[in-house]
């Protein structure tokens, strides 16, 4: 006779296992640490190709009113904002991406705590 509970019990437990199951083992596989400052350099360099990209789209958007005041402004002013804005910009972006995988690190190893909790009570219901 089937029983229901240990249907119930597999399904969910293969459900996880195909669907965020994957993600929340491969994260685990890392200490919090190596794996938190994996992400944040990842997102750190995307940050950096970001910044980049906009600030030569911002450059020959503006390329005329540039070379016109190019004589006028002073450009290690200029030099010293676009450094101090590319270090909030990374650094905002760096501390958004620690708290986010810091707290989906957290959330992965709550979510395998539950998995193999349910693997036991699994195992125990076959020992029965």
């Amino acid at each position: 006779m089937i029983n229901e509970e240990k249907v119930i019990l597999m399904t969910r437990l293969a459900s996880y296992e195909g669907n965020e199951g994957k993600k929340d083992m491969a994260a685990v596989h890392y200490f919090r640490g190596d794996y938190i400052g994996f992400q944040v350099l990842k997102s750190v360099i995307a940050a950096t190709i970001s910044f980049f990209a906009l600030f030569a789209v911002y450059l020959f958007y503006n390329f005329e009113q540039l070379m016109q005041d190019v004589y006028r402004m002073d450009l290690l002013e200029f030099g010293k904002s676009v450094v101090v804005l590319y270090l909030c910009f990374v650094g905002g972006y760096g501390a958004i991406s620690y708290v986010l995988y810091a707290t989906r690190y957290a959330r992965a190893r709550k979510n395998l705590k539950n998995y193999y909790g349910n693997l036991r009570k699994l195992a125990g219901m076959y020992d029965k």
